[in-house]
């Protein structure tokens, strides 16, 4: 019994792996069509979130049939319910994805960023997709160090976040205000895109350590 209840964590790990997987792709995606304003892409991840969507809720109800029928304790309660947690950030990513996608719609057939920003929204896109494939990693290893630099990785992005904004701000701006709300907007997605990286993280460092800690000192 204990051998298919572990059988069943294991299903639950790889789905999350998977779910990771998955947002990676459609924010890859999403940012293309956002600047390349390719408009089959963008409707494409849009119809894709569905499959991420379905995915969460398969996870959560393997969880849930574990909790109901194996009533878990300590270490494998946490993992359980931690799942469950991992998977709506998990999902969220995968929704902030689908706004860039829609932004990348809404002002077809233009671009939705002014083409002197793309460089910084390849930036931005570059470090999302080194936290959401980190975020795999760890939790398929468990790794509250991997989880520690996600963190870190993080930091990068919310720099990004910061220069895009200061770019708005700036009196060379040209590009009038729907533009600039636009910008502000998609930025603002990918920043958020990490932050629920980094709130995954902080499971993982949970449920590995019983505690919310990120301080690698701490760690060691």
């Amino acid at each position: 019994m204990r051998d298919a209840f572990h059988d069943d964590l294991d299903k639950v790990s790889d789905d999350l792996v998977e779910m990771t997987t998955m947002v990676g792709a459609a924010m890859r995606r999403a940012t293309a069509a956002l600047l390349e304003a390719d408009l089959p892409t963008a409707e494409s991840v849009i119809a894709a979130d569905d499959d991420i969507d379905a995915l969460r809720r398969e996870v959560d109800d393997r969880a849930v049939d574990l909790l109901a029928r194996q009533q878990p304790v300590a270490t494998d309660l946490r993992m359980v319910v931690t799942a469950m947690h991992m998977a709506s950030d998990i999902e969220r990513m995968g929704d902030l994805a689908r706004h860039v996608a829609k932004a990348a719609r809404r002002r077809y057939p233009e671009p939705a960023v002014p083409e002197e920003l793309h460089g910084m929204v390849r930036d931005m896109a570059s470090v999302a997709d080194r936290l959401v494939v980190a975020t795999g990693k760890a939790i398929a290893d468990k790794d509250v160090l991997g989880a520690v630099e996600i963190s870190r990785i993080d930091d990068e992005l919310d720099e990004l976040h910061r220069e895009m904004f200061g770019e708005l701000l700036g009196q060379s701006w040209e590009h009038g205000t729907e533009a600039a709300v636009d910008t502000t907007l998609i930025s603002r997605y990918y920043e958020r895109f990490g932050d629920h990286a980094v709130a995954v993280a902080n499971r993982i460092v949970y449920l590995v350590t019983g505690r919310y800690e990120t301080d690698e000192d701490d760690l060691q």
